[in-house]
Parts: C-alpha cells; structure tokens; sequence
C-alpha cells in the first residue's frame, strides 16, 4: 500500500489523540505497534477528508453555489495540510537515512 505525502498530514494531530499508556503498558510489541499503525490510518483518513472537503469547497464556488470565504478558508486549510504532510515525510525519511547510516 502506496502512501501519498498528503495522507501523512494528520499525524501530528492523531498523535496527541493516541493513548500513549496503551501501547506502552502490559501489551506485547505487535499490539503497540498496531496502536501507531491505527494511529496513522486515522491521521490519513482526516487529512484525505480535509483534503476532499476543501475540494468540495472550490467545486461548489465554479458553479456558483459556494461562499468564497468558505472556499479561501478551506484551501488556506488545505495548503497547511499539505505542507505539513510533506515536512512530516521530510523528516521520516532523514530518519530513516539516519537509520541507515548508522554503524553497526
């Protein structure tokens, strides 16, 4: 399964949701591990759906039926979205160099 940068976006946002004693308490690594994987889809699931309403938004404005403050406000929402996604990928991937880059 792909992920676009702009499904990313929510995680900084999910992370503060997550239940930080849950996946660290008496459970096992694989079920810690399913806590962030949930984590994650959650946080990609309200960023694709911001991303979808500020669509919406400007679809609804072409044919006229929209209010342009609603449509500025949902773009403005969606670029910081998106540019939050792509800093969050950023820094997984220098993580992930960093990783790899590390001596054994």
């Amino acid at each position: 399964m792909a992920i676009s940068p702009t499904t990313v976006t929510g995680a900084y946002g999910a992370a503060s949701r997550l239940n930080i004693r849950e996946a660290t308490g008496s459970q096992g690594a694989g079920q810690a591990g399913g806590a962030f994987g949930a984590m994650v889809q959650d946080a990609a699931q309200s960023t694709i759906s911001q991303l979808r309403g500020a669509e919406q938004q400007s679809v609804r404005a072409i044919a006229g039926r929209g209010d342009l403050n609603q449509v500025v406000m949902a773009v403005a929402n969606a670029e910081v979205t998106l540019q939050t996604a792509v800093a969050v990928r950023d820094r997984v991937i220098q993580a992930y160099m960093d990783i790899v880059r590390m001596p054994i």
